[in-house]
């Protein structure tokens, strides 16, 4: 189907009829902000396919075109020309956008003054097709992210009326308008003096409306109604989990002044944090100021109400030995994740308040401390990153993970000299990079986290011979230091002004700098708890800060599989979702938040995910936190429901032969007890189906435990609670599984011995006449379920596995138990298709039997296989798949004419992009040969003798996903 076509059938749907079918690419469609969908995808999409663009609005801001940096960039290095037009329209668009948009060679930037412009529209070339995307968004930050926009995307061929009309009424206000370079300086003059007028409007509403009663947001009113629940209840602690920013402090000066102390306690553990914190709590207790007082190393209040103070002060016996046991009604305890060090410890045994809270952004601890015990369980609220991003509490961030610098052909790895980190081309490409991506508001407040003390001062030290205010911060500096220098860094007024304060550590939490409006990682990430802890420090809400620009500097780092985890607070480990972030992270940021990876850098995240092994070491600390979360010994619905390590990656180790013996060998509390027969048992089900890719089986066996029987009925039954009709030939296919039919060599005579129930293998071929049949419950099986032990191992093992289906898997294409652009192995494949064995280990490229042909195709192929191998199998489009027979194949072999002439095969197609991500494969689909399009060709062996091979042009029934298309296309190293 031509372009041309395709865009004909595309308006049917858009326009006649929506239940049509065509390729979605060139289908007319709204675009709007909601349900995971941004008006800017939709542009960043087509920025990255066409040829030239044009855009013309209304209004640009820096905020509108930061999270496009990234785009512009790549477009200016592959030399896609751009044009783009805008207006003095109220005088809301920026200088400074404007500005930034010429300083690209590639795009031509305009400035219309024709009285009442307001266009939004935006057109892209690619060959001979042309994308137009036109409605009511401007370039601003709100308007390609939240706002309530309608715009219409389109496709057109060049001489389509529409496209023609509008290209018309473009180069008609392309040659009214004036050049940039002509108009700036005056456009600039009159947006300040406007911007100033504003400014001074809003300062003087600020005033009237300053000492006003504050309001909990969101968070805090949730917070504050559990804190009641738990104090009617007869609590007397709680627990704050809360992301850095979202206001735990004034949460906690709310619940204080409702529960109305005599006295309270804040303890911190640096000074700077107990002055801001109490400078937090007396704009809530408003008129109270007298009864608030510090006691740290510099302060010694003991008389005051409400104490803030620092807990190296407070554990010292000669301090806390001052107050009685029952002095303070209330205590809160900030980042107590610390708590279990001996100085926390030795004041929580002392004091015996009527209540106390503790607050945390991260209360997973690796030193073996249960958090979650000291405050009863009771969890007051937890919100992390994701949630405080959609409840709109935290300052957008604008992520930016681009490539660290090549130093004398080198890319600083985790073993880099330290030379090449502190080398003056690195620093000036720091430099420029901070330059270039930029921050809001009127100047650069920014922090800097790297690795050493030593890398910080010499940094440092580099920042300032190159013009740029900077300080270093370690530990080895005064409480005075550190707040002279963020006063320096944040103050407007002073003439001693900083542009960038560099730290290791000592920033990563507690430290509340609003004003910071840039963070800068330069240093690989070992932590996803640190990553995120200072990628929130820039995080809080200021006025005049619109967002916060973060950017990462990335290098060959062996941890770099941890920048995903972190920003999508997935914490389950499982690659395919880490590489599912990685393609589609801007699209699934909640808010005007926004994501974004050069290519080298984002090669460098997938190598890393595809080489991380993770080990027992995770397991354990993994199972640890969830256990002291719970109070309990978790089990593998727990991990799930709790969205923490996918337990799978613990049961299909192979260091275990089932759930069971990991908590033996890791848990010393774990005390029961199964035989060798109830593990193999056990292992059967998770080497076979704990994956949750079928529920069919899983269905079997929870009937079975049930009622000591099941029927063919029964299990149809089962199945339509999973929306899966008429499935009789996999309910078939899981009786093999389960009389080990399916199964060859190795497998067979593993899991020999292994039965659950009673069953006539003469009985195959008549099943379907048999669906009321009573298959009744194995002897062994039966014994193995009056064990309370096995019979909870065999329960929470079933119920994972089908939770597992319900939440990943749970969604057939056109009848198969396949689900599109899930991964599945070449035994997967051969189980789902309902094959009579498994004949994974002669697949290789394809086969063809039972009326179904999968087609198995490793998209970047090694350099060290063999010529007749090297097959040259490519997508032409997102819905055409060019692939290639196995060698010695002609036109008129038996699997060509099978393939073409067949009208009942089904083929499916399944593509991983390379041997790197394992033995998995995404699946594609089904697909069809096109009619004519099938060539015989040839190609060499290592010898150099051309062998026959047959070329297939495939269409593919549902067009790939553009995330996953572009993760097959680009040139992953």
């Amino acid at each position: 189907m031509s372009n041309g076509e395709e865009i004909v059938e595309g308006a049917k749907i858009a326009f006649v009829d929506k239940d049509l079918q065509s390729y979605d690419g060139l289908k007319p469609k709204l675009i709007v902000n909601n349900d995971g969908n941004k008006v800017i995808n939709s542009i960043k999409e087509e920025l990255h396919r066409c040829e030239e663009f044009y855009i013309s609005v209304a209004f640009i801001t820096m905020g509108g075109i930061t999270p496009l940096l990234q785009d512009f960039k790549e477009l200016e290095a592959k030399n896609i020309k751009g044009k783009i037009i805008t207006t003095n329209y109220l005088n809301f668009t920026e200088p400074a956008a404007l500005k930034k948009l010429n300083e690209f060679e590639n795009i031509g930037v305009k400035f219309c003054q024709e009285e009442g412009f307001h266009t939004k529209g935006y057109i892209f070339k690619d060959k001979n097709v042309y994308k137009g995307i036109i409605g009511s968004s401007n370039i601003t930050l709100n308007a390609l992210t939240i706002n309530k926009e309608w715009n219409i995307g389109f496709s057109s061929l060049n001489n389509g009326e529409i496209i023609k009309n509008l290209f018309d009424e473009f180069k008609k206000l392309w040659d009214e308008s004036k050049d940039l370079i002509d108009i700036i300086d005056e456009y600039e003059k009159i947006y300040n003096e406007n911007k100033r007028a504003l400014e001074t409007n809003k300062e003087i509403l600020d005033d009237k409306t300053d000492g006003k009663n504050l309001t909990p947001n969101s968070m805090q009113a949730d917070f504050l109604n559990n804190i009641d629940d738990l104090i009617s209840k007869g609590e007397n602690k709680a627990l704050l989990v809360s992301a850095t920013g979202t206001g735990k402090t004034y949460a906690s000066a709310f619940a204080v002044k409702k529960f109305n102390p005599d006295k309270f306690l804040f303890l911190v553990h640096r000074e700077q944090i107990a002055k801001q914190a109490m400078k937090t709590f007396k704009k809530v207790f408003k008129d109270e100021d007298y009864k608030f007082g510090l006691l740290s190393g510099n302060s010694k209040q003991y008389d005051k109400y409400y104490l803030f103070s620092t807990i190296q002060t407070m554990s010292k016996d000669d301090v806390y030995s001052k107050f009685r046991r029952d002095e303070f009604d209330y205590i809160i305890i900030d980042e107590v994740h610390k708590a279990g060090a001996a100085s926390y410890q030795k004041i929580l045994n002392y004091f015996t308040p009527k209540f106390c809270l503790g607050m945390s952004a991260s209360p997973e601890r690796t030193d073996g401390y249960n958090i979650y015990e000291l405050f009863d369980y009771n969890v007051a609220l937890n919100i992390r990153l994701q949630d405080a991003l959609e409840e709109d509490l935290l300052c957008p961030f604008h992520y930016f993970g681009i490539t660290d610098l090549t130093v004398n052909g080198k890319v600083l790895d985790d073993n880099s000299d330290f030379q090449y980190l502190v080398s003056d081309d690195r620093i000036n490409y720091i430099l420029e990079q901070s330059e270039y991506y930029g921050y809001s508001g009127d100047r650069l407040k920014a922090l800097v986290f790297c690795s050493t003390k030593k890398e910080a001062k010499e940094l440092a030290k580099g920042f300032n011979n190159k013009g740029h205010p900077t300080v270093a911060l370690t530990g080895e500096n005064s409480q005075e230091e550190r707040e002279d220098a963020i006063r320096r860094l944040t103050d407007d007024d002073v003439e001693d002004k900083l542009e960038y304060i560099i730290t290791v550590d000592i920033f990563n939490e507690g430290v509340d700098i609003p004003e910071i409006n840039q963070v800068l990682l330069v240093r690989p990430t070992q932590s996803s708890i640190i990553f995120i802890q200072q990628l929130g420090r820039g995080l809080r809400k200021f006025k005049n800060k619109e967002y916060v620009v973060i950017i990462d500097f990335i290098g060959n780092y062996k941890n770099n599989f941890l920048i995903p985890i972190a920003l999508s607070g997935d914490k389950s480990y499982d690659k395919d979702i880490i590489r599912k972030y990685l393609m589609e992270g801007n699209k699934i940021i909640k808010g005007s938040s926004s994501i974004s990876f050069d290519e080298i850098s984002k090669k460098r995240i997938y190598n890393a995910i595809n080489k991380a092994t993770f080990k027992t070491a995770l397991f354990k600390d993994k199972y640890l936190n969830l256990k002291y979360k719970l109070g309990r010994i978790p089990y593998l619905v727990d991990f799930y429901e709790n969205g923490d390590l996918d337990p799978y990656l613990i049961i299909s180790h192979n260091s275990f032969d089932s759930y069971y013996n990991f908590l033996k060998k890791y848990d010393k509390d774990y005390d029961e007890y199964l035989s060798d027969e109830e593990v193999k048992s056990l292992k059967f089900i998770t080497d076979n189906f704990a994956d949750g890719k079928r529920p069919h089986e899983l269905l079997i066996l929870k009937i079975l435990s049930l009622n000591h029987y099941f029927t063919i009925e029964l299990v149809e039954k089962a199945l339509k609670d999973y929306n899966i009709f008429n499935d009789f030939k996999s309910i078939k296919h899981s009786f093999r599984m389960f009389i080990l039919s399916f199964f060859k060599g190795g497998d067979k005579e593993k899991y020999s011995g292994i039965n659950y129930f009673d069953f006539n293998d003469s009985d195959l071929d008549n099943l379907e006449n048999l669906k009321d049949k009573k298959y009744d419950i194995s002897d062994d099986f039966k014994r193995f379920l009056s064990s309370d032990v096995y019979k909870k191992h065999f329960n929470d093992l079933v119920d994972y596995a089908l939770l597992r289906y319900k939440t990943r898997y749970n969604e057939q294409t056109e009848g198969e138990n396949l689900k599109l652009f899930e991964k599945y192995s070449r035994k997967d494949v051969c189980r789902l298709l309902n094959w009579p064995e498994n004949e994974s280990s002669t697949i290789y490229g394809y086969s063809i039997k039972y009326d179904t042909c999968p087609i198995f195709v490793t998209y970047k192929k090694k350099e060290d296989i063999s010529s007749s191998t090297k097959y040259e199998d490519a997508f032409e489009s997102r819905d055409i798949f060019s692939w290639m027979t196995r060698s010695k194949v002609k036109l008129t072999s038996k699997e060509s004419q099978e393939i073409i002439n067949n009208q009942n095969l089904k083929i499916h197609l399944f593509i991983n992009k390379s041997d790197d991500e394992g033995n998995s494969f995404y699946y594609m689909g089904q697909v069809d040969p096109i009619k004519d399009m099938w060539t015989e060709t040839t190609i060499r062996n290592d010898k150099g003798k051309e062998l026959p091979i047959v070329n297939f042009k495939l269409k593919l029934h549902t067009t790939v996903k553009e995330d996953l298309y572009n993760y097959f296309m680009d040139n992953i190293e």
